[in-house]
């Protein structure tokens, strides 16, 4: 029986860990990898105490700063979440089972698909979640970056450096940051097609055309690209937890300005939740508080 099961190895959850470790609660650290968002992130420009850092950078010295601490890890994935008649939790994985007296939820999110024809079969041949990771492979190819937001501008600047012409397909107006609209529009040979919805993957092997449709004329438009780069928002990892926490219409766990869940002793941190911006310090700030909480619960319960 541990007194602290964390969920998730991004910002949130390490932070958590690092809180709860300094109180001296045995904890455990489950997550399929650690990184999260982080490690698909380029350039972080507005991280407190870094002028500049990419996301694997910074992830790292999260990494490095738990490791200092005796946080036992499971790179193990959740796949449910159970309530014992006497408050305590089982979190099952794949693997095992575990038991605590209180658990973290910081599972963040995940790339949302397109769901149009294609898009599965060319996954890694050609069809990407992540320019960060898969940019370079596409150096002098002609790709596409399907979506408005801050995500989607930044991933057009990024392959602008690489490839020859981008095109910025967006359903209706940028939901981006204007410091990163700005660069966009300024880089010269990237293409913004607003109003148009995606319709269709298509190729033999590998991708060679994006298919999309004019909103407003309902006409369709073939793109000749070789890669299609999907960046339509993220949804929760929240799945596991179906039924049994409170969520909004996003899935979102819904918690209040002390991390606490509907359950006593379940709280919850990070993008996961439905706190209302998703950013790297407040993931990390949610984290710290998510530990504090629980450390003056589990004080209560002794």
């Amino acid at each position: 029986m541990h007194d602290l099961i964390i969920i998730g190895g991004g910002p949130a959850g390490l932070t958590s860990a690092v809180y709860a470790a300094r109180k001296k609660m045995d904890t455990l650290l489950l997550t399929k990898e650690l990184g999260g968002q982080l490690m698909w992130t380029r350039e972080i420009e507005n991280y407190m105490g870094y002028q500049f850092i990419s996301g694997p950078e910074l992830m790292s010295k999260f990494e490095e700063q738990v490791k200092r601490f005796a946080v036992a890890t499971q790179y193990e994935e959740v796949t449910g979440l159970t309530v014992s008649e006497d408050g305590t939790f089982i979190v099952k994985t794949e693997e095992s089972e575990y038991q605590s007296k209180m658990v973290i939820l910081a599972a963040g999110k995940r790339s949302r698909m397109l769901g149009v024809p294609g898009e599965r079969e060319f996954a890694g041949q050609g069809v990407s979640y992540c320019a960060t990771c898969d940019g370079p492979l596409f150096t002098g190819k002609i790709v596409a970056v399907v979506g408005g937001g801050n995500s989607a501008v930044q991933a057009a600047i990024e392959l602008s450096n690489v490839s020859p012409t981008v095109y910025l397909v967006t359903r209706s107006a940028y939901v981006a940051d204007p410091i990163l609209i700005d660069k966009m529009q300024a880089a010269g040979n990237i293409i913004e097609l607003t109003g148009y919805v995606s319709e269709g993957i298509y190729g033999k092997n590998v991708v060679e055309k994006l298919t999309i449709r004019n909103s407003a004329s309902r006409e369709t438009k073939d793109l000749a690209v070789q890669g299609v780069f999907v960046e339509v928002g993220l949804q929760p990892n929240s799945e596991f937890l179906a039924g049994l926490v409170e969520v909004n219409d996003q899935k979102e766990l819904i918690i209040d300005c002390r991390t606490k869940t509907n359950i006593p002793g379940l709280f919850a941190a990070g993008d996961v939740t439905n706190g209302p911006d998703k950013q790297i310090v407040i993931a990390a700030g949610d984290g710290a508080k998510a530990a504090m909480m629980a450390y003056e619960y589990l004080l209560h319960q002794k």
